[in-house]
């Protein structure tokens, strides 16, 4: 089988975002070449509890996901600012700041305020939950988040063209 990639820096939903490069694959076969686009999506774990970022990562690496991490929320925002993910895993209770107040900010900015959240917190006040979705929360997870419940909620928050297909 014949494998020739070709590289692109410039995503068609956000062409002024410079993300990683996406290789798109081409594999040999019979009838000509199939493109394949192969995108590894960047994804900003920010939550000050070393272990739920391990374990919201074991259950994203093994997926292909690049990791990012932030303890708090002044690195939260520096990450997002810098590293330009295309997710970021939002906790509300952190040191240097709340998440929602995070959120605010991504929100005010135009480097990142397209880029989806998904808030995964212990957090059982409704109130927060209204809050962080009127902030433009793609979702709000409760801990602890099973496997199967995060993946689906970060594919539909990758993928909101394909969930409105369904």
């Amino acid at each position: 089988m014949e494998l020739a990639p070709m590289y692109t820096n410039r995503s068609p939903s956000h062409p002024n975002v410079d993300p990683p490069f996406v290789p798109i694959v081409y594999f040999g076969a019979k009838q000509g070449l199939v493109r394949l686009p192969f995108v590894m999506s960047k994804i900003l774990i920010a939550d000050d509890s070393r272990f739920q970022g391990q374990l919201l990562a074991s259950f994203l690496s093994p997926k292909g996901f690049e990791l990012l991490y932030a303890l708090d929320a002044l690195q939260a925002w520096t990450a997002a600012l810098r590293s330009a993910p295309q997710l970021i895993l939002l906790d509300i209770n952190m040191p240097g700041g709340t998440g929602i107040e995070v959120l605010k900010r991504l929100r005010m900015s135009t480097k990142t305020q397209h880029i989806p959240v998904i808030v995964v917190s212990g957090e059982e006040h409704p109130a927060t939950e209204s809050m962080a979705r009127s902030l433009g929360a793609v979702d709000f997870l409760h801990k602890p988040v099973a496997e199967e419940q995060l993946c689906a909620a970060v594919d539909r928050a990758l993928h909101p063209d394909l969930d409105a297909a369904k």
